[in-house]
């Protein structure tokens, strides 16, 4: 990081020190570090997003992960990446031991040759194992180092904003080390800008993604969401299917700072292939009972895909177990209701031997995946999960089943003598291992 411009003397009540002009000052590392937090559980797809993005020194870790690569990667990963929910830029990282090694590791980052004092900041701490006893005070020192910096070098700083800042820094303790990141994305990434109504989803969407890639769905076989609420999971599936990036329609915070190039980032944007307009018909199927979700499914898949394309996907509205099959056989994905009340969870746990009839009578071929809270729900269907993946939706503690559904039984029949009592019941008989 280049050296800070060095403060005026202090100014008479006469004269008020001028304001200096600060020349934006691109990344002069060769490789930056950059972290990029997910959902747990979601680790290792992401890590192969970075790697198709060629990221180097990749590192999961519980709940996100690690990599190096040259400043442009990390506008790249906000735009690319369909699980991360933001990519954070490290600007310093140092052994402390109190609060003030904390503050001097901020204080020597040079903040206003990364972005102007009108922009608004919000400082965010977390920690693992860290000593010190009270995070606040930990992001009160990391924002009076910043505005300290800032007025060291002109006089202005920048204001607080903890709703909707434009620069976000986030500070991160283990034992001994501080690590000081500036998020490159803003908003959170999961907030595509499909979106337009404003309305909160059940399902995040990179989690929707996730659970999509984690699946290995690239958009080769039909897909159903049986109880598709908003359209989270078919919207995502059309942004993969048409291989169009998940940011191309928002904005991203590094789009504000001193050295950002737009023609370079534009250049980037419209270099993204992608085949939008070009989805192909019979691929997608959604359902819900709510006839209000249809009308906000097809909102947000005519945001991504088009008027053109949206005809080509089929949406109904009925319950879920008086569906046909669509297709000969294809990957469900479904959130179904999670029954946060004793009531509701009485009234699913009556409704799911009915889901089970089902998917017993009409997806024998397919594969069968429903994410939920409810670690009930295998039962009360029927079936023995062949997969259960531990996944987070927000705070919400889930679980993704995988049922894979056959036509008939996969258990063999017990061999029976000509007599017809059953083999196991004769005497001397060992069952096969």
């Amino acid at each position: 990081m280049p050296l800070p411009p060095k403060p005026n003397p202090a100014p008479s009540p006469q004269q008020p020190r001028a304001t200096i002009a600060v020349k934006a000052k691109a990344p002069s590392k060769v490789v930056e570090r950059f972290f990029a937090p997910c959902p747990r559980g979601l680790e290792t797809v992401l890590a192969d997003e970075l790697a198709a993005l060629d990221a180097d020194r990749i590192e999961i870790t519980d709940g996100g992960v690690g990599f190096s690569g040259a400043f442009d990667l990390g506008q790249r990963a906000c735009l690319w990446s369909r699980v991360a929910s933001r990519v954070l830029w490290q600007l310093g990282e140092a052994e402390y031991r109190v609060e003030d090694d904390i503050y001097r590791i901020a204080r020597d980052i040079d903040w206003p040759h990364l972005f102007a004092a009108h922009h608004t900041i919000r400082v965010e701490t977390n920690a693992i194992r860290s000593p010190l006893k009270s995070l606040d005070f930990v992001t009160l020192k990391v924002k009076d180092a910043i505005v300290d910096k800032f007025r060291a070098a002109m006089n202005s700083r920048p204001s607080v904003d903890t709703s909707m800042p434009d620069m976000r820094i986030f500070v991160f303790l283990t034992e001994y080390k501080a690590t000081i990141y500036l998020d490159l994305a803003g908003e959170a990434l999961f907030k595509r800008g499909y979106r337009r109504e404003g309305l909160a989803a059940p399902l995040r969407e990179n989690l929707a993604a996730g659970m999509l890639l984690l699946k290995g769905w690239k958009g080769d076989r039909p897909l159903l969401d049986a109880m598709c609420g908003s359209g989270t999971i078919l919207t995502e599936a059309a942004l993969i299917a048409t291989n169009t990036a998940p940011g191309l329609q928002r904005s991203f915070s590094f789009e504000k700072l001193r050295f950002f190039d737009a023609s370079q980032f534009r250049a980037i944007r419209e270099s993204s292939p992608n085949n939008i307009g070009r989805l192909e018909p019979g691929l997608l199927f959604g359902n819900d009972v709510n006839p209000a979700a249809i009308d906000t499914t097809e909102r947000h898949l005519h945001n991504v895909v088009g008027a053109t394309a949206l005809k080509g996907i089929r949406l109904t509205n009925q319950r879920a177990e008086t569906l046909t099959r669509p297709a000969e056989n294809g990957l469900l994905l479904s959130n179904p209701p999670y029954g946060e009340r004793m009531d509701e969870l009485a009234t699913l746990r009556e409704w799911y031997p009915q889901l089970g009839a089902w998917m017993k009578r009409e997806l024998a071929g397919w594969t069968v995946c429903f994410i939920t809270a409810d670690r009930d729900m295998p039962s009360g269907l029927g079936f023995k999960p062949g997969k259960k993946t531990p996944l987070y939706n927000g705070a919400l503690d889930c679980r993704l089943f995988e049922f894979q559904m056959y036509s008939g039984s996969k258990r063999e029949p017990k061999e029976k003598p000509q007599g017809g009592m059953p083999m196991e019941h004769r005497p001397g008989h060992r069952e096969r291992n």
